[in-house]
């Protein structure tokens, strides 16, 4: 293995299904590994398997799209360091990147013209200990951090973090249902209720496509 090598589960292009780009088609770079089990995890077809790619060959699939977004996904991104110089990479070719992260692995060496879009794991999600809250000064206003929310003390445990850490005033933060577990609807009746500095997020891509991989 090449130290810039690094296993890949998909290459795959789609429209963007979250974040401030929602709907804009996207390639996504899909690593493998995770070191998290969160209990409504989506992908864990990802955690094993893949094939080792150099990071000249995957610039090279990316290519063959015609967007100018990438995003950079897993499993857990950050679990594999060569993934850090893929950021970089891409983001000399002046592609617009984001970094889709668990927020259990440190943030602070990726590379600063990346959008980091970051969870920060709720009670339900059955990954909470594993939040990495130092991460929190490494987000930016062009960053996003994103709750997914799954019952009722989920959604207060969220809105004690967003208050404890002023969360708002850092960067854009999505409040996002889990499919099949917390209502839509109700969580954006919570939202408007008591008036949050957050954004309502939907999956666009599960709503059109279902659960499919690749999509």
């Amino acid at each position: 293995m090449r130290h810039n090598d690094l296993r890949i589960s998909e290459v795959f292009y789609s429209l963007q299904g979250e974040s401030k780009t929602v709907g804009m088609p996207t390639v996504f770079i899909r690593l493998t590994g995770c070191p998290l089990r969160c209990q409504y995890c989506d992908t864990s077809y990802a955690f094993s398997g893949g094939e080792m790619t150099s990071i000249a060959d995957i610039i090279a699939q990316v290519a063959q799209y015609k967007t100018r977004y990438i995003t950079v996904t897993g499993g857990e991104p950050l679990a594999q360091p060569a993934c850090l110089e893929l950021l970089k990479q891409l983001a000399d070719k002046d592609y617009i990147v984001s970094l889709e992260t668990s927020g259990a692995l440190d943030v602070s060496q990726v590379d600063q013209r990346i959008v980091k879009v970051m969870d920060l794991k709720t009670p339900a999600s059955a990954e909470e200990s594993r939040n990495l809250y130092t991460n929190l000064p490494y987000l930016e206003a062009k960053d996003q951090l994103k709750f997914v929310i799954c019952n009722a003390e989920d959604y207060a445990w969220s809105k004690d973090k967003l208050d404890e850490y002023q969360l708002d005033k850092q960067c854009e933060v999505l409040f996002s249902p889990s499919m099949g577990e917390q209502d839509p609807t109700e969580l954006a009746e919570w939202i408007l209720r008591d008036q949050l500095p957050v954004r309502f997020q939907l999956q666009l891509h599960k709503i059109l496509w279902g659960n499919s991989p690749g999509k």
